[in-house]
């Protein structure tokens, strides 16, 4: 069976998908929030999120005033991309995700 079109092998990882979810409901997320939010301990996120990076889906800036805290986004690529896997998942489960209930 092939994969349908948008499947996306960097982001279906269960801790990667978490991050773009939550990447993508905020312009920037600072690290330590992101964490919280995806339950991943900061070694854990910081290896899920160098991939993205390497990727180029997700972008980093570190605090001007202090420079351990570092702020994330998803790039204009990271947003189609994690889009895009989405749909795909959609197209394997057979929902879809414009119906309610």
């Amino acid at each position: 069976m092939s994969e349908p079109d948008g499947f996306n092998r960097i982001i279906h990882s269960a801790g990667r998908l978490r991050v773009c979810a939550a990447l993508s409901a905020a312009a920037e997320v600072e690290f330590s929030v992101l964490q919280n939010n995806v339950g991943l301990s900061a070694s854990a996120l910081s290896k899920q999120v160098h991939v993205l990076l390497d990727a180029g889906y997700v972008s980093q800036q570190r605090d001007p005033v202090d420079s351990r805290r570092i702020w994330l986004s998803l790039t204009g690529a990271g947003q189609a991309a994690y889009r895009g896997h989405l749909a795909a998942l959609h197209a394997i489960t057979g929902t879809d995700p414009t119906r309610q209930g």
